[in-house]
């Protein structure tokens, strides 16, 4: 029977709970314990296809083509797992649930309420998760404690300890221990006021994780252990750091999972965390050095952080590999125009990502064209990669796009067609792209409605466009030239496969090219 931990946030919301959770399930897996993770959003949304970036950052897309939150990346990237739809779960999805087996006449006349029925669906969730072959599955809980829209999860979180014994849940709660700089005090009351209303709804937390931006005096931990009713020893302080590569080997100093693993009644075993004292020395070094270069990242949304999360995270990895910084300058497209683009020529690099919008395409194939002629190390994925190819046809080539099939496809065998989730490519022999991942074939993930139509591939090549990868479907998936620095386009999303033990050798080839 698998044991399952449940992490809640209070305060304020932000505090990095999923970073929290991803971070505890990598000590619990260094200690040979097979863990998965489970997300509940409590927004209505049913997955989020159409949410915004400018409110929610990045969609994150598995490999069975789930859109889901970002937290899903740092799950994936900190646990070195791949995660499915069953791993994010949104209220939209369990209302529609309910409502569904409703029609059906599935609970027998009865009035459908919140309880049981909503929060039965939530608990079937959880433990869906929860199968013989995983030892210990991390379910966070969206949103702050007080917020209306979580009530129903944490409810259903309190009946799984009546559910399945004492000693096989636990809960985490991740609160903000914020510092007064004019009296030089840690104030614990907003926790205290936290955990309260957490126990108001019968739920008592077994280990309290503190978000500060100071170490934790004796005399916090002492009130908090206190006052909230946790041992003194469940008290982790969590401190802001530069980067997340140190994180793990912080909690694990801190005891976060010897604390969990004695609430749940499991064995202590030596943890092997050889791996990611390799990778926290190795981020140290780079981030502490001299070497760093900059790399442009020109889309939209380039000024919200996380709506590019999953890429700044992969390049930041591809950095560390090479051993140098580095650093990403922000360039709207919607603001790139004829007189300020020569800014690119200040950059060691350009990155062209995934984007939407005529205005945002027409740009991106401005930037493509001026990194093109003078020679930048550009790479292109998904509609950036549609931008690239776009500029090439009609600049160097002189295709008449009023006259022959349309460069980009908006439909396969004339069916709409949205291709999301991981897909095979064959890549080219002798080719840059069957270099740098040094085999033909190639597992990648992809996230975009449109194709780069097969119908314009001999014009091009002969005009020095090399088409070096094949999809799966038979269409254009990667391009490059060779008489340049580095110039790839690629269809997939290479970003969504790097993560700290296993960086994606696409992007990391694309950072060595930039240092040079």
């Amino acid at each position: 029977m698998a044991k399952y931990i449940f992490v809640t946030g209070g305060v304020v919301s932000g505090l990095g709970k999923g970073i929290t959770a991803a971070t505890l399930g990598r000590l619990l897996k260094a200690r040979g314990y097979k863990v998965s993770a489970l997300k509940f959003n409590p927004y209505f949304n049913v997955d989020n296809t159409f949410m915004s970036p400018f409110q929610h950052g990045e969609i994150f897309v598995t490999e069975d083509g789930r859109e889901a939150d970002s937290v899903l990346g740092h799950y994936e990237r900190i646990m070195d797992e791949n995660l499915c739809s069953l791993n994010d779960v949104t209220s939209g999805e369990i209302y529609s649930a309910v409502i569904a087996k409703e029609r059906e006449n599935k609970y027998d006349g009865v009035a459908v309420q919140v309880v049981p029925h909503i929060t039965n669906e939530i608990k079937l969730r959880v433990k869906e998760i929860g199968t013989s072959d995983v030892d210990i599955v991390i379910v966070e809980i969206g949103g702050t404690v007080g917020d209306i829209e979580s009530h129903p999860y944490l409810e259903a979180i309190r009946q799984m300890k009546s559910d399945c014994g004492k000693n096989n849940v636990a809960y985490i709660h991740v609160t903000l221990v914020p510092y007064i700089d004019v009296s030089g005090e840690q104030k614990t009351k907003p926790t205290q006021h936290s955990v309260k209303e957490l126990q108001n709804l019968g739920i008592q937390p077994d280990v309290i994780v503190c978000r500060s931006e100071y170490p934790l005096g004796a005399s916090s931990k002492s009130k908090l252990s206190l006052f909230c009713n946790v041992d003194k020893d469940c008290i982790i302080q969590n401190l802001v750091s530069p980067h997340l590569y140190s994180l793990p080997l912080a909690l694990e100093n801190e005891g976060l999972a010897k604390a969990v693993i004695r609430k749940l009644n499991l064995e202590d075993r030596e943890p092997d965390l050889a791996t990611l004292s390799d990778l926290a020395n190795k981020a140290e070094k780079t981030f502490n050095g001299d070497k760093k270069l900059t790399v442009a990242l020109v889309g939209r949304h380039v000024d919200k952080y996380d709506a590019f999360l999953s890429m700044r995270e992969a390049l930041t990895l591809g950095g560390i590999v090479n051993g140098i910084r580095v650093e990403i300058k922000n360039i709207n497209s919607d603001d790139l125009n004829d007189e300020n683009i020569s800014m690119l020529k200040e950059v060691d690099g350009v990155l062209i990502p995934s984007g939407f919008g005529a205005k945002d395409f027409e740009n991106k194939q401005k930037a493509v064209e001026y990194c093109r002629i003078n020679d930048i190390p550009t790479l292109m994925t998904g509609m950036g990669a549609q931008a690239g190819i776009s500029e090439f046809a009609v600049n160097q080539v002189k295709i008449d796009v009023d006259k022959i099939n349309p460069i980009i496809a908006s439909e396969k065998d004339g069916q709409p067609f949205f291709k999301k989730g991981a897909y095979k490519t064959e890549l080219k022999k002798g080719t840059l792209a069957h270099k740098i991942y040094g085999k033909s074939n190639i597992t990648e993930r992809h996230h975009h409605r449109r194709q780069i139509n097969m119908a314009i591939a001999d014009a091009v090549e002969k005009s020095g466009l090399i088409i070096s990868g094949i999809s799966s479907e038979g269409g254009i998936d990667a391009f490059e030239l060779a008489d340049k620095n580095f110039f790839v386009g690629v269809m997939f999303r290479p970003e969504l496969t790097s993560r700290p033990e296993a960086p994606n050798k696409l992007i990391v080839a694309f950072i060595k090219a930039c240092k040079k």
